[in-house]
């Protein structure tokens, strides 16, 4: 588990001041045994919930946002207007259950093959990661 001096280093190197409602943000964050995946509201409810902090959707959104930009969460947009976090920054994939909306892991070994077959910007592929919607039968599909 981190401590106090980890997150303040971490909100540092992010270029975030480490206030007390940052550091909360960070015990919840980092302080998991177990990776897992929220939206800004999440983050906001869990802390409220389980810390009894009341923290600005303001100070929640751009903690997040600045350790998205350092690395140390990855974004998984769902659609134009909705986007998950993920502690666990490894390259992975995930399914998206249109019906619960959870989000949940999906293990590189549990796709067999992904072939593209044109690589049209000419670059260096860096790394491939599925996004896979599932809905009950009568759910409308994207």
């Amino acid at each position: 588990m981190l401590k106090n001096i980890e997150f303040i280093d971490k909100l540092r190197s992010s270029g975030l001041r480490p206030t007390k409602q940052r550091l909360k943000i960070c015990e919840v964050l980092f302080n998991k045994e177990k990776t897992f995946h929220f939206t800004i509201n999440d983050l906001a409810k869990i802390i409220s919930e389980q810390l009894n902090e009341k923290i600005s959707l303001a100070t929640v959104y751009n903690t997040v946002h600045a350790f998205k930009d350092k690395g140390y969460l990855k974004e998984i947009s769902i659609n134009s207007d909705k986007s998950y976090f993920d502690t666990n920054i490894t390259n992975h994939h995930h399914f998206f259950d249109e019906d619960t909306n959870q989000l949940i892991d999906c293990n590189n070994e549990d796709i067999e093959e992904i072939r593209i077959k044109k690589n049209i910007t000419e670059k260096k592929i860096k790394s491939v990661e599925v996004l896979i919607k599932v809905a009950s039968d009568n759910q409308n599909q994207n």
